[in-house]
């Protein structure tokens, strides 16, 4: 068995059509024939039966694809690592949305120095072999490696009354919340606003617009540590109660750590992780 036979079984294996098979390995029907047969003969089993259009496969091809997927992966990694650099390990991630500016470039330059061979590529939102997400994001079929762990702040105005006094000043009530009711932190947050459940200056359709919305003046927000820090003109405090977290990491299906690129990432954050926030 080589890894032509099992480039050969997998096209099959997906296409379910020898004829579409032969032409997406640019090969002819005949010899891409010969080739399943010469694989089936080795392990002693039938992979596909011949249908009037196309094949069926067998229950035994379905305990192989997985791992032929696997050892294909591998071997086309080992093959670009010895091509050299133009032909790096390509992995594409997305990120999705609410995540602070420095998590994304902190995790990026992680990636770049420590898996200097990892050629990457970043989409929005939920696409990729993995993403960059908030826990909660995941699907319930997914792996969750976390990253980061921090705190909701109150962010203010600049020129809010409550913005001008130190870090333990008291808490007085909140009378121009922006809520955020589609995230799915609102119903974590729902005690805080409770107190004053008709102070509402506002409505936001993520944490990043709510984010817009206090450096523009409208009110307070209860947002991330990460994102509400790094904004000009807001002012984070710390809540006088203990306060939602969250966490922020890599999420991914576990089939997906058959992918080389993928599974050395995973490898790498898991033992090098980024620095925490500091606390406000």
């Amino acid at each position: 068995m080589d890894v032509r036979h099992l480039k050969a079984f997998l096209a099959v294996f997906e296409e379910r059509n020898i004829t579409a098979a032969a032409q997406r390995l640019f090969i002819s029907q005949p010899t891409l024939s010969v080739t399943i047969k010469q694989l089936e003969e080795e392990l002693g089993v039938a992979l596909f039966l011949r249908q009037p259009r196309g094949v069926e496969v067998s229950d035994e091809a379905r305990v192989l694809y997985p791992q032929a997927r696997r050892m294909v992966a591998e071997a086309d990694a080992l093959s670009r690592l010895f091509r050299g650099r133009e032909n790096r390990i390509a992995l594409e991630l997305g990120v999705e949305g609410d995540i602070a500016d420095s998590q994304i470039e902190t995790f990026l330059r992680m990636a770049h120095q420590g898996l200097p061979g990892l050629l990457l590529t970043l989409q929005e939102g939920c696409e990729g072999e993995g993403r960059l997400a908030v826990e909660e994001m995941c699907c319930e079929d997914e792996l969750f490696l976390p990253l980061w762990e921090e705190s909701y702040v109150m962010a203010l105005p600049a020129a809010h009354p409550m913005a001008a006094g130190g870090k333990e000043q008291a808490w007085a009530p909140i009378e121009d919340w922006i809520t955020c009711p589609q995230h799915d932190s609102h119903q974590r947050l729902m005690a805080l606003y409770g107190r004053s459940p008709q102070a509402v200056a506002g409505h936001a359709g993520s944490l990043t617009q709510a984010l817009h919305m206090v450096a523009a003046g409208v009110g307070v927000a209860m947002l991330p540590q990460s994102l509400a820090a790094e904004r000009a003109g807001v002012v984070i405090r710390p809540w006088h109660l203990p306060a939602p977290t969250r966490r922020v990491g890599l999420c991914f299906a576990a089939q997906a750590l058959e992918l080389p690129a993928l599974r050395a990432l995973h490898e790498y954050f898991q033992n090098n992780r980024p620095p925490q926030i500091e606390a406000a």
